[in-house]
């Protein structure tokens, strides 16, 4: 787990500091509509629902925007989004995986191939990185919710495969099918999670130097601000002083 945790720990520290609130919530609203289209408007019922509305209050969107994201995916004349996955290389080789919601295809694969080209790597066909990822749920709580013996207790007895501790927090590792059973019993003994979602974790990761390093993280930061990008995944490792460099 090392390769996602690290990567997911600078994003969230560089989320904090730079993200424009109204673009994340923009993003969030995008995900709440898209999950209740696709299943029940009610986030007891709806798995995907739950974790953008969890998503959602992690970072303080008000209750009001939540309420009519939900809404808003009754609507007739409520846009459509296109889920799409775009899979490519970035400097040094390393690989990437963009996933997107869009209401116009053209416009989003457009912008993504640019981004790739323009940073000296490039798109790829679907299927041509994502196999060297597992795609897995993940049930993160805070740090102080126990230590490291008592969460992966509490992951054996949710079904969890797995239960990785850092200063950041705990993660709890499933299988993608059983992600919706398995945040259910942990809330159950530890209280509603921090975050619950499926992401795309690397098999192996790449050390990189730190020159490809900030290449690679100016990509990243790219493709995190389109508006229709919603998760960015790489397989790649920073060094700790590069780590410390993009924290600070």
């Amino acid at each position: 787990m090392a390769g996602h945790s690290q990567f997911a720990n600078i994003m969230h520290r560089k989320g904090k500091q730079d993200a424009k609130r109204s673009k994340l919530f923009s993003k969030l609203a995008r995900e709440i509509t898209v999950s209740a289209k696709l299943g029940l408007p009610d986030p007891n019922m709806n798995a995907r629902l739950r974790a953008a509305v969890l998503a959602a209050r992690v970072e303080n969107m008000p209750k009001d925007n939540i309420d009519r994201a939900i809404k808003k995916a009754a609507g007739a004349d409520g846009e459509n989004y296109d889920e799409i996955r775009y899979e490519g290389y970035g400097p040094g080789g390393v690989a990437l995986i963009v996933e997107a919601l869009t209401d116009n295809r053209n416009r989003t694969a457009s912008d993504v191939r640019s981004y790739f080209t323009k940073a000296g790597g490039n798109l790829a066909e679907t299927g041509a990185v994502s196999f060297m990822f597992d795609r897995v749920g993940v049930v993160e709580y805070d740090a102080d919710k126990g230590s490291a013996d008592a969460m992966l207790e509490a992951a054996l007895e949710a079904g969890a495969d797995d239960c990785a501790f850092s200063e950041e927090g705990h993660e709890f590792i499933c299988a993608a099918e059983n992600l919706a059973e398995v945040a259910k019993a942990l809330e159950a003994q530890l209280g509603e999670a921090r975050k619950s979602s499926l992401i795309w974790r690397p098999q192996n990761t790449v050390a990189v130097d730190d020159e490809t390093g900030e290449k690679l993280m100016r990509l990243v930061d790219t493709l995190d601000d389109h508006d229709d990008v919603q998760h960015v995944y790489a397989n790649f490792e920073l060094s700790d002083e590069l780590m410390a460099k993009l924290a600070g």
